[in-house]
């Protein structure tokens, strides 16, 4: 018989007796079943995607490295980095406070934060106002304070800034971060750089951000700037609790960015206040970190995509 024939021959009782036992005895034919098998299997019970492993952080984005963080530290007198405004003339707004520099009004506490604290008494009503002694010092960077705000009627705390002096108010501009009057549970991002009437109506950017029950807790406020080197125009940005709230353009001929210094006061009463005036009492204006950065929290990549989503300023 040709050689041939016998191949097929084995071939063939070897087929019969698989079929016969309901198994083979072929490699391959077995590897093709078990495939098949999982296979069936696999579109039954579909494999849920394995666990993130617990020893990778969940967000690549290192916090970014400061180039000025005061020190909060008891031993730190506050005018090592702040110096105190002082006075109880109205401050332009018919304000009820006198600024002063008592320690009473200012200090480090013992859990290393900066308290700046309104105090209404019988009539009398004392607070600070504290401008920082560093300006912004670059052409673009991150401004970042953790704080929790007092809130009551009569009562208008604010962390903002201001173009270093000598400057000409409103025309060298204002940047307002935290801003909250009378307890209305809204914050106020603000630019300003003209007076509130005639052409210059339109000038001001304003974005009010709702913020239920704000002065319960602690939030992170960040502003961010960035400008040419010869500090015309440019864009900023104002963030809170990591979600960007207001973009605005830096308008030609507003002092550049490096020449402003940070503001921290809680005013009293005023136009703002619309006249209420506080009850007795103390009023706490608590921050727990400012540091100002060579770059935005994710850096300027995340900046761009928060800058293409936030929304623009409108005029107040």
């Amino acid at each position: 018989m040709p050689f041939r024939d016998l191949l097929n021959q084995a071939k063939a009782r070897a087929e019969g007796f698989a079929t016969q036992h309901g198994h083979g005895h072929f490699p391959g034919l077995q590897q093709q079943q078990q495939q098949q098998q999982q296979q069936q299997q696999q579109l039954a019970n579909p494999i849920a995607p394995p666990p993130i492993p617990q020893n990778k952080p969940i967000s690549s984005s290192p916090a970014p490295t400061p180039y000025w963080t005061p020190s909060f530290d008891p031993s730190t007198p506050v005018s090592q980095n702040f110096k105190h405004q002082l006075g109880a003339h109205g401050w332009g707004n018919n304000e009820l406070q006198n600024y002063t520099s008592d320690p009473i009004n200012s200090f480090h506490a013992a859990n290393n934060t900066l308290v700046v604290r309104a105090i209404a008494s019988s009539g009398t009503h004392t607070s600070a106002r504290l401008t920082s002694h560093r300006t912004l010092e670059r052409a673009r960077g991150s401004l970042l304070v953790v704080a929790r705000p007092p809130a009551a009627p009569g009562i208008w705390p604010a962390f903002w800034l201001l173009p270093a002096e000598p400057f000409s108010w409103p025309a060298d501009g204002e940047v307002d971060i935290l801003e909250n009057w009378n307890a209305d549970e809204m914050n106020h991002s603000c630019l300003h750089w003209g007076h509130f009437n005639g052409e210059d109506h339109d000038k001001h950017r304003v974005v009010d951000t709702h913020m239920p029950g704000f002065a319960d807790r602690e939030h992170t406020y960040e502003f961010v700037w960035e400008q040419p080197e010869d500090g015309q125009g440019g864009r900023m940005l104002w963030v809170i609790d990591g979600r960007a709230v207001m973009k605005a353009g830096i308008p030609l001929g507003l002092r550049s960015m490096a020449d402003w210094q940070v503001i921290i006061n809680v005013a009293m009463g005023g136009n703002v206040c619309q006249g209420k005036t506080p009850a007795d009492g103390y009023y706490d204006l608590v921050i727990r970190e400012l540091k100002l950065c060579e770059e935005p929290t994710g850096g300027w990549t995340r900046f761009e995509r928060d800058w293409a989503a936030a929304p623009e300023g409108h005029a107040s």
